[in-house]
């Protein structure tokens, strides 16, 4: 059995920027067991598999896969996936095309507004979905925190934001962080992080500070995963949208739309572009939109084998850039 797969980087208009994703197509014939061998054999920080939809009105349905765990939802696989799909599907090759995605993932239906145009990188946008709970809870004690990425308690911490966990969908652990320098030195250190996130339930660590390399971002943010084994993130739509209520609850948004932008990946090599939409009303968050662009760098097949003697059942990719 052959299977077709495209390599795509999303969160950014350049190739070999933002986070980079696989996404595996016509993939109803394998088994949970299968996609979390051939994520791990990506070994990005997430697989999409896309599916048949099991009800009508979708496009597809999807399943996330990090190299250790499947995911309910994840940011980047969405947009990826979606603004995939479009363009596979656009009638117009040399045109202007705009699509709805409805994409089936366990979290739920998620619809992506994708814009595509002659001669630009198409940009997806998604409502994220609403979280089991929106409660912003406290975290350890700031030296537990600080040495589990080899910062000082001091170093954390700036205006009246203050480390908090969020649980969703996913779990994430916010830090703010003083500035854009200590956010350099940040790493992580295995003999604390579980004692301080772990065995928390905590996913991923999201640091942010609001001094920024480009002049129209928001906030500069790194994200670490390493029990998803995902040592470092270059792009997570996902905290993102719960980074939405870390910024209203500090923040104290007034009633109406808001717009922020999230750099991303910057001390990895790979910068990324968040497009981070909250609107309020009656003093709550609302709503949360996630956008982003997504550029296809690379296509190939997979080849998965009858399972053998050797007890070798799966392939590996074969492409091109």
């Amino acid at each position: 059995m052959t299977l077709a797969y495209h390599i795509l980087d999303v969160f950014t208009e350049r190739p070999f920027g933002g986070n980079p994703l696989a996404v595996v197509l016509d993939a109803d014939h394998l088994t949970t067991a299968e996609m979390q061998t051939i994520a791990r054999e990506f070994n990005l920080s997430e697989t999409v598999f896309v599916l048949k939809p099991t009800s009508a009105g979708h496009t597809a349905r999807v399943r996330i896969f990090t190299p250790s765990r499947e995911l309910p939802f994840a940011g980047h696989p969405t947009l990826g996936a979606a603004i995939l799909l479009a363009e596979l599907r656009a009638t117009n090759g040399n045109g202007d095309n705009d699509a709805i995605i409805a994409l089936e993932e366990e979290a739920g239906s998620i619809r992506v507004g994708v814009r595509m145009r002659a001669n630009s990188v198409s940009f997806g946008e998604f409502d994220a979905p609403k979280m089991s709970s929106a409660a912003v809870e406290a975290i350890s004690e700031p030296e537990e925190l600080a040495a589990a990425i080899a910062l000082i308690p001091v170093e954390l911490g700036f205006e009246n934001h203050k480390p908090s966990l969020m649980r969703g969908h996913s779990t994430f652990a916010f830090l703010p962080i003083s500035n854009l320098d200590v956010m350099s030195q940040v790493k992580v250190m295995p003999q604390h992080w579980a004692r301080a996130f772990t065995d928390h339930g905590v996913d991923g660590v999201y640091l942010y500070t609001r001094q920024c390399v480009r002049a129209h971002s928001a906030f500069h943010v790194r994200m670490f995963a390493p029990d998803l084994g995902v040592p470092e993130d270059p792009a997570t739509g996902s905290a993102a949208a719960s980074f939405a209520s870390i910024i209203h609850q500090f923040d104290v948004l007034p009633d109406g739309t808001h717009k922020r932008a999230i750099e991303q990946g910057i001390e990895m090599g790979r910068p990324s572009a968040i497009q981070l939409t909250m609107t309020v009303a009656r003093g709550k968050l609302e709503g949360v939109r996630i956008g982003g662009h997504a550029v296809r760098v690379a296509e190939g097949t997979l080849r998965i084998y009858v399972p053998s003697a050797a007890g070798l059942p799966l392939g590996g990719p074969s492409g091109r850039s």
